[in-house]
């Protein structure tokens, strides 16, 4: 999907006080950046401020403290982050299940109809569900991806799934595929676009005219799918 700018790396990290509540700040730098930037950091219910070389730390933090207002905001309209517990409801395929703690379950994690039930004791629940999930998407995407290169004439490198937090989905030079994921909890029409797009790069690795007229041949999703993601993707990192 979309490339990041340049290189980034944490340099210093402090604590923002933003009326009543502190919430963590982190300073970056990127060597290709022109301008300080100020975004929000969903993962961490914080602010990141990104810094081009030369601009010193101290002009960044006082643009994060002259922006509280902003980034209280922003924070407010984040989606609620829902923790992997017995009782809680997260989407698969887009579609509500329920977590429901059996200790007396078979070993693992098995779906009975929107139920998501795991076995085992409750605090190995969090590490159960998600080591199921990934799998479970590996399942998925694979096969997927498979056949839509095979559309095109290509057959990928590798295929590995990961919890990725920038790009949902990633093709490299040498033709490797990478996928987040959390595009399992996506409506599988979003999941199909995601794969798509990704396999089209083994054709160009670009995003040119001829690069989104190969995804869509491969799909027939591509608009209304970004679409769901510029609207609900952030959501899908607040689970877990």
């Amino acid at each position: 999907m979309k490339k990041p700018l340049g290189r980034d790396s944490d340099i210093d990290c402090h604590m923002l006080d933003i009326g009543p509540r502190t919430v963590p700040l982190r300073v970056r730098r990127n060597s290709r950046a022109r301008r300080m930037i100020l975004r929000i950091d969903a993962d961490n219910d914080g602010a990141v401020v990104t810094l081009p070389p030369r601009v010193k730390i101290e002009e960044g933090l006082a643009m994060a403290r002259g922006q509280t207002d902003w980034i209280a905001e922003k924070l407010s309209d984040l989606p609620r982050r829902v923790m992997f517990a017995n009782g809680a409801v997260i989407p698969l395929a887009g579609v509500p299940h329920r977590i429901c703690h059996d200790p007396n379950a078979r070993r693992g994690v098995r779906r009975e109809n929107d139920d998501l039930v795991v076995s085992g004791r409750p605090e190995h629940l969090p590490r159960r569900l998600s080591d199921w999930l990934k799998a479970e998407a590996k399942r998925t995407i694979a096969p997927l991806a498979r056949e839509k290169a095979a559309m095109i004439g290509k057959k990928p490198s590798s295929i590995t799934v990961r919890d990725t937090r920038s790009r949902w989905g990633s093709c490299s030079a040498t033709g490797g595929l990478s996928f987040s994921w959390r595009l399992l909890l996506a409506p599988d029409w979003v999941l199909e676009y995601v794969v798509s797009h990704e396999v089209a790069h083994l054709q160009h690795l670009n995003h040119s005219d001829a690069f989104w007229q190969v995804v869509d041949g491969l799909t027939e999703h591509m608009d209304d799918a970004r679409q769901w993601l510029n609207e609900h993707g952030t959501g899908l990192h607040r689970y877990g």
